[in-house]
């Protein structure tokens, strides 16, 4: 009987795009550009939330947004109402971004002086959490109505993020979220993650998100 060889796909996309990640990491930390990548389920609020941070920081850095998505160029129009660079990345039915696909877009941006790029992934708590973009910073928005539940459902996406925004306390009096059990949960998937609620639509919590972001930038810079 023959032997069949069996190649592990997986593990090999894997290794080859964590190599990828680790040259675009270096490469934007020699040319002074700060990376965050930010993650969530869609209807979390990451453009509204990406509103209110670029209105408040805009005027400091120069920055750069790069908005995915399977099909639209909604989020990207939005955005560049702010006065930013703001393009769109059209994943072609894929359900995350590697870090090639962060490259092509950040050669596509043309200010070429950008310090804050921002990469608002797909809408995803799966896909996107397992492949590295090369960023400086991985972030994702929890928002109150998916539940304080879900750092045990998804606990990959949890463990890898530097920042965890919870967005939406506005309305937490209407739901049943337990944000003392929320930050437990969180806590037992990723013990040195940053911890930020926010309201995006109040403004709640965004000072100290945007403060949070520029000593991150700025400590990243020196």
């Amino acid at each position: 009987m023959e032997t069949v060889k069996i190649i592990e796909i997986k593990q090999s996309v894997y290794e080859s795009n964590d190599k990828e990640a680790e040259k675009l990491r270096n490469e934007l930390k020699e040319r002074g550009i700060f990376l965050l990548n930010l993650m969530s389920s869609p209807g979390s609020g990451k453009t509204t939330t990406l509103t209110q941070v670029i209105t408040k920081m805009k005027d400091k850095y120069r920055i750069g947004v790069m908005e995915a998505d399977i099909d639209s160029d909604v989020d990207a129009r939005t955005i560049a109402t702010l006065g930013v660079e703001s393009i769109q990345l059209h994943t072609g039915g894929m359900c995350h971004l590697d870090a090639d696909m962060t490259r092509q877009g950040l050669q596509e941006l043309t200010d070429k002086s950008i310090e804050f790029a921002i990469l608002e992934n797909v809408g995803n708590l799966v896909c996107p959490a397992e492949f590295d973009t090369g960023s400086s910073m991985n972030a994702m928005i929890l928002s109150v109505p998916e539940g304080d539940d879900k750092p045990l459902k998804y606990p990959l996406m949890f463990s890898i993020c530097d920042l965890i925004i919870i967005n939406k306390i506005d309305v937490m009096p209407y739901f049943d979220f337990d944000m003392d059990k929320c930050i437990e949960n969180v806590r037992m998937r990723n013990k040195n993650a940053k911890i930020i609620p926010i309201s995006a639509k109040t403004g709640e919590g965004i000072d100290e998100l945007t403060r949070y972001l520029s000593e991150k930038i700025d400590n990243w810079r020196e």
